[in-house]
């Protein structure tokens, strides 16, 4: 079980909600999905206005956790309004801390998500902050009492998978909570990486609703994430720089 704070789920992915080309292909990418955390940025929708287009009318809320995030926010006291506002609306008071300190690449700004982290924390919220794979910045997360870290695999919605798959081990080998990949996953594999590196989950977005079939890719990403889980757990076979013989080398038939 993936636990968070005081909550358990079964499922290791979390899936966001924006960009789907239909709210009827984002309802069935979600259902196949099986995903049980869905995310969304509550400045890009309107939570308070009822004729608005709202995808969380499409689905059975009973069903899901929800994770409002703070996506365009620059401050911390951005972010920490705008969970304020995702808290009053009733939908959950857990929350991703997102906070861009760069418009060309969109990397978190590290020193406003510790701020907003910290005093969402003396708040009293499940705090989730995304952050770059910065192994420091990780660990001083983790000192402040945050309840899971999301660092990025690639900037968001590159597509370019993990691109330092050292950094990203380390964080997981020092924090005390769940470590969630979150952005730059592209392909099943990358998820499939990530969790043989040993993340406790992985979120993403684009790479399910910008694909060519996001319900099929929406599969496809819950599969290799399984995949992954069970390959960590299991424990791979030692990595050598000769062949070694896959039959025994011992008691052959002569000729």
């Amino acid at each position: 079980m993936l636990k968070i704070a005081d909550k358990e789920f079964s499922s290791r992915l979390l899936l966001g909600t924006g960009k789907y080309p239909s709210f009827d292909i984002q309802k069935q990418a979600v259902a196949v999905s099986e995903a049980e955390i869905l995310t969304f940025a509550v400045r890009r929708m309107d939570i308070f206005e009822a004729s608005q287009p709202n995808f969380l009318e499409q689905l059975d809320l009973t069903r899901y956790t929800l994770l409002p995030n703070t996506a365009g926010a620059s401050t911390a006291e951005e972010a920490v309004h705008i969970a304020r506002l995702a808290k009053a609306s009733g939908l959950c008071d857990m929350v991703k801390v997102e906070i861009i300190g760069c418009s060309r690449s969109l990397l978190p700004d590290p020193v406003e998500t510790l701020r907003a982290s910290e005093m969402l924390l003396e708040e009293g919220f499940i705090v989730l902050p995304y952050t770059s794979d910065d192994v420091v910045l990780a660990r001083k997360l983790c000192e402040l009492g945050v309840h899971a870290i999301m660092p990025g695999a690639a900037p968001i919605g590159s597509g370019r998978g993990i691109l330092n798959p050292l950094n990203l081990s380390f964080i997981i080998e020092q924090s005390n909570v769940p470590v969630i990949i979150d952005a730059g996953v592209g392909s099943p594999k990358d998820a499939a990486f990530a969790m043989e590196l040993g993340a406790d989950g992985v979120l993403l977005n684009t790479a399910v609703s910008e694909a060519a079939n996001p319900v099929m890719m929406a599969e496809a990403m819950k599969l290799a994430i399984e995949a992954g889980r069970l390959g960590y757990k299991a424990g791979r076979m030692p990595v050598r720089d000769y062949g070694v013989a896959s039959s025994p080398t011992e008691g052959l038939v002569t000729t």
